[in-house]
């Protein structure tokens, strides 16, 4: 299954399009929990998982594309904690919601067309891997567990690279994760350090050449349909 978006951009010889699909996921549908972060548990509500980086591959890069980027995107995160995994609460699906970042990567090389399963991610690590892998001359920005566990003792640290889904297990809305692949005109986007999915879009601007997104969904709420 492959999700086409459309970008405004006027080539001389084909359409902006990119295609994106994946051997692990389908657009619109539920995630396995092997690419999750956390899975449901009956006892604990919620258990570590895999969290396995999926496949995805891309083709129909237009004219012009010299590096692609990827960025993981949840926009269904609650914007206000206070009722997060409490014990009888829940998280109300009309709460205003906010992104959370779970992949960022860039200076993917045009010659690459797609990314195996595990290629940049499995397993958790506490404190975040410092040097996920990544196809040759790719860099891994960081993801937003790195302030979700800023407050905890034991997982504090930079999260870099893919981690994947573990939405609130009282959450009454069901979690959508956009995957977006980017065609740009560039070799290389002017990020450094430990850069940002929001640093990565200042980049971007005027270089796309072409996009694509698949999105999947996800739960940790045994009553919520996924």
């Amino acid at each position: 299954m492959l999700a086409t978006v459309h970008q405004q951009y006027s080539a001389p010889k084909k359409d902006p399009i990119v295609q994106l699909n994946s051997n692990n996921l389908r657009d619109g549908e539920a995630i396995p929990a092997a690419y999750a972060f956390g899975r449901p548990d009956p006892t604990t509500h919620i258990a570590l998982s895999e969290n396995y980086s999926p496949h995805l591959c891309w083709s129909d890069a237009p004219e012009g594309t010299r590096s692609f980027a990827l960025l993981c995107i949840d926009p269904d995160v609650p914007s206000v904690g206070d009722d997060v995994n409490q014990e009888d609460r829940t998280v109300a699906a009309n709460l205003p919601r906010t992104d959370f970042v779970h992949w960022v990567l860039v200076d993917i090389p045009s010659s690459c067309a797609a990314l195996s399963e595990r290629e940049c991610g499995e397993g958790i690590v506490p404190r975040g891997k410092q040097q996920p892998h990544g196809p040759t001359g790719s860099r891994q920005g960081v993801n937003d567990y790195t302030s979700w566990f800023a407050d905890d003792p034991d997982m504090t640290g930079t999260y870099k690279g893919y981690d994947g889904p573990c939405p609130p297990w009282n959450d009454e809305l069901l979690h959508h994760y956009i995957f977006t692949i980017y065609a740009l005109d560039v070799d290389k986007l002017e990020v450094d350090g430990d850069f940002t999915a929001s640093d990565v879009k200042s980049a971007m601007k005027g270089h796309i050449v072409g996009e694509a997104s698949l999105t999947g969904t996800y739960t940790n709420n045994p009553s919520v349909k996924g």
